[in-house]
């Protein structure tokens, strides 16, 4: 911590901690508070990205989570109401907690329209700063992500033991169901198209597809994406059953991200993926949809030491043999190992060789682990969409080719 001038005697002063981050272990680390007040259980991981921390923190795929940013001037280009990645624009469908290395300084951006601290305060986000990130990286890289509690009170008075008992009873994520916390509570229709220079969001008005997208927890970037490739979007509850989505007649079915182990909300959500896939229909995953989509087809998932979250994780497309720059999210994976052999491994990572990509060898299926929509390559990865949409289209012209 930096030392200020105070007192009487202008003697130097230690400031005072209004902030915690208390570990499962009984690791206490002192800081500043930001954002809103009060406390936060969950698993603390990093996240490596430069940029795009209102879409990070908004992502819903979060939820559960305290996020450490490893580059420590996260604030400075203040927040926006378009940048927002949760569908519902008022909920916190995210992270719980921030770690910051500096205070947030004031926004400096022609698009900025709230000082992050403020908009943490309004998102009820509980944040913490002037701790050495750099540190607890290392420590999550050797020890794992850690279950912990973060704390906020501008007093500065906590109930340490209390916290420590908060941290060390929080089961953590394995086995833990979270899509019902962020997931739609009805249906709705999606028409926004991504962003452009000087024009904003577009809307889609001359849709050649129909793509019901399953919302584990859905980012608006990844419906923008659907919608700018030609498709009219439905995005349904997360324990729709196939059955009802089957009604809707799509061409297509997404199967979105979200937060928590695949396994657990695979207990209701693999049943009604294995139904879409024996009904031939296109289907196309990522992120948590990818694990469960893995699951569904025999494959089993496992929890990842540390996990991959930033924007700057090559993958290799085993496909083409081409090499792109992605945006990672997740705390799980699949394990290749366990893959049928009608199913064929169609992504790596190559930092760990882990599994990032699958397709089926007789359905028109597949999937991808990282976020696409992201764009951190900032587009390398926007084939994916076009490569769905190219699916369907070849289903549709299948279908008419039996019709004659």
């Amino acid at each position: 911590m930096t030392q200020s001038v105070g007192g009487p005697s202008g003697a130097w002063e230690e400031p005072k901690a209004t902030a915690l981050l208390v570990l499962a272990d009984g690791t206490v680390l002192e800081g500043f508070g930001l954002g809103a007040t009060g406390t936060a259980v969950g698993e603390v991981c990093f996240n490596t990205a430069m940029t795009g921390y209102e879409e990070i923190l908004t992502d819903p795929s979060y939820a559960g989570q305290i996020i450490t940013f490893t580059f420590p001037h996260i604030g400075n280009v203040g927040t926006n109401e378009e940048d927002i990645e949760s569908v519902n624009l008022a909920s916190r469908p995210g992270a719980c907690g921030v770690i910051l290395h500096s205070a947030i300084t004031p926004a400096s951006n022609y698009r900025a329209t709230r000082n992050l601290n403020d908009w943490l305060k309004a998102r009820d986000v509980i944040g913490l700063c002037g701790i050495d990130t750099r540190a607890l990286t290392a420590l999550i890289r050797q020890k794992g992500m850690p279950n912990a509690v973060i704390a906020h009170s501008p007093d500065g008075k906590f109930d340490v033991e209390a916290l420590k008992k908060e941290a060390r009873d929080w089961p953590g994520l394995v086995g833990m169901d979270l899509v019902p916390k962020v997931t739609s509570a009805q249906r709705f229709t999606w028409d926004e198209t991504p962003w452009e220079w000087g024009k904003g969001y577009g809307r889609q008005d001359k849709p050649e597809y129909h793509v019901v997208a399953v919302d584990y927890g859905i980012k608006r970037n990844i419906l923008r994406l659907l919608a700018g490739t030609g498709c009219k979007v439905t995005v349904v509850p997360a324990k729709t059953s196939a059955d009802d989505i089957m009604a809707l007649k799509p061409d297509g079915v997404f199967l979105s991200n979200g937060p928590g182990d695949p396994a657990a909300t695979g207990e209701y959500a693999v049943p009604v993926i294995r139904k879409l896939i024996d009904s031939g229909t296109p289907t196309f995953g990522i992120c948590l949809g990818h694990q469960m989509l893995g699951i569904a087809v025999g494959g089993k998932t496992m929890k990842m030491h540390q996990g991959h979250h930033g924007a700057n994780h090559p993958v290799k497309d085993l496909t083409t043999g081409k090499v792109e720059i992605t945006s990672m999210n997740h705390g799980f994976a699949v394990d290749k190992e366990t893959l049928p052999k009608n199913v064929e491994q169609t992504h790596v990572s190559l930092f760990d060789g882990s599994n990032c990509g699958l397709a089926l060898k007789d359905r028109p299926v597949f999937s991808v682990q990282y976020h696409p929509e992201a764009s951190p390559g900032p587009r390398d990865s926007h084939y994916l969409f076009r490569r769905f949409v190219d699916m369907m289209r070849q289903a549709k012209d299948a279908a008419k080719r039996k019709i004659a």
